[in-house]
């Protein structure tokens, strides 16, 4: 945990973290101590040195959490939009505070203090000021991150053939891994044209045990810097009335394949100090899926695996992260046996997936989704939720039997 709170501290100066801590602190503690808890009579907000009280200092307690937990995710994240906004509003408070002792302060003290507290508070005003190219840096290239080879399965099309391009782009040579040997050579001649990176096609079927160790064999010369595990498939219908070879084929697929080359390509990136793993689960597995079932339930492996490696691994210089796309607009529906609906593209699937990488154990693609994953599962009972989501799953599927 320290490792991991020290590589946390190293992405932005000092100060800044203890501005970062100050707005948690704000955020997270004060302000909803202020709002939910503090009397109304007794509340009291500054704004440009102007004191309120009662009913509007609680109307104005809103913006200030607000611009607190923005500045939480701002800092830590190091987002362009800081600048100048940070700095704007800490010079806010630089003025209040030059003008809150010369309103309500008594003698002629007050203007001294008033200039004493204005200009400490300008301090840090300035130095949001000055660091604009702190916060304007662009992201270090992936491949200065975790070395000069990626590997992705399932990367023939939608999810895995977007990232393959995304992790071109910046650097990195790929192992393009699926089933279909013409789409993957396609790519990977599109991707040596268009970044001028190496590519390398293993066509495998990793609902095999043999293949997967094939796979492995044939990487076994490359530093794999970055494993994307998106090979993935669906399976909508009646559990009763599926496959049940094709039930296991789904498992193996899903789970067994990430698990098995996972393990492996670890040891690789311990021994460097640096890689990246990369696990796409799904919304669907934040809660039981009827006509879904063993798919949701797969994605709940998928999901929980990488947020568990995620923290095994902090500190270390292995970056882990599952993806929790919703709807994407790939062939994955047809495959499925469901019927093909609206959604999010794979690109900006792994846009979300690369901005949270190195700074969270899981990211949810889309605010829409996010409230799927999160609003259900935490206000409704099991019971509750896993019907409604079999009512909304009875409109995509198509049953087996048709």
């Amino acid at each position: 945990m320290l490792d991991w709170l020290r590589a946390q501290a190293a992405k932005r100066p000092l100060w800044m973290s203890v501005l970062m801590l100050f707005c948690v602190y704000m955020a997270f503690v004060y302000v909803p101590w202020d709002l939910l808890v503090k009397p109304t009579a007794a509340d009291e907000e500054v704004w440009f040195g102007v004191r309120f009280h009662g009913t509007a200092a609680k109307w104005l307690a809103v913006p200030h959490w607000a611009i607190y937990a923005a500045g939480c995710f701002g800092f830590w994240r190091m987002k362009a939009w800081m600048w100048p906004w940070a700095a704007v509003y800490a010079g806010q408070v630089a003025l209040s505070m030059l003008i809150w002792p010369i309103l309500y302060g008594e003698g002629a003290a007050r203007f001294a203090l008033g200039l004493v507290f204005g200009a400490l508070f300008l301090i840090p005003t300035l130095a949001l000021w000055r660091a604009r190219a702190l916060f304007e840096a662009p992201p270090e290239p992936l491949h200065k991150r975790y070395g000069g080879w990626a590997l992705v399965t399932g990367a023939s099309a939608g999810i895995g053939a977007a990232f393959a391009r995304e992790l071109a782009a910046q650097g990195l040579s790929c192992v393009l891994v699926a089933r279909r040997e013409d789409e993957l050579r396609t790519l990977a001649g599109s991707l040596e044209t268009s970044f001028g990176v190496e590519t390398r096609v293993v066509v495998a079927d990793l609902t095999r045990e043999s293949e997967m160790e094939r796979v492995l064999r044939e990487v076994a010369d490359l530093e794999i810097g970055v494993l994307v595990n998106n090979a993935g498939v669906g399976y909508a219908g009646r559990f009763d009335l599926q496959d049940a070879a094709r039930l296991a084929d789904l498992v193996k697929l899903n789970c067994l394949a990430p698990v098995v080359l996972t393990s492996k390509l670890l040891a690789g990136m311990k021994r460097r100090g640096r890689g990246a793993v990369l696990f796409l689960g799904s919304v669907a597995g934040s809660q039981p899926l009827p006509l879904h079932a063993l798919y949701a339930a797969s994605k709940a492996f998928d999901n929980l695996l990488g947020e568990a490696l995620w923290a095994e691994l902090a500190g270390s210089g292995i970056d882990v992260l599952s993806v929790l796309p919703g709807s994407t607009r790939t062939e994955f529906s047809r495959r499925a046996d469901q019927l093909e609906h609206a959604g999010a593209t794979a690109e900006s699937v792994v846009a979300d997936a690369i901005e949270a990488l190195g700074h969270q154990p899981s990211v949810i693609c889309g605010w829409w989704n996010w409230v799927r994953a999160n609003a259900g599962a935490r206000l409704l009972p099991r019971s509750t939720l896993a019907i409604a989501a079999g009512k909304v799953m009875e409109t995509y599927a198509q049953s087996s039997d048709e």
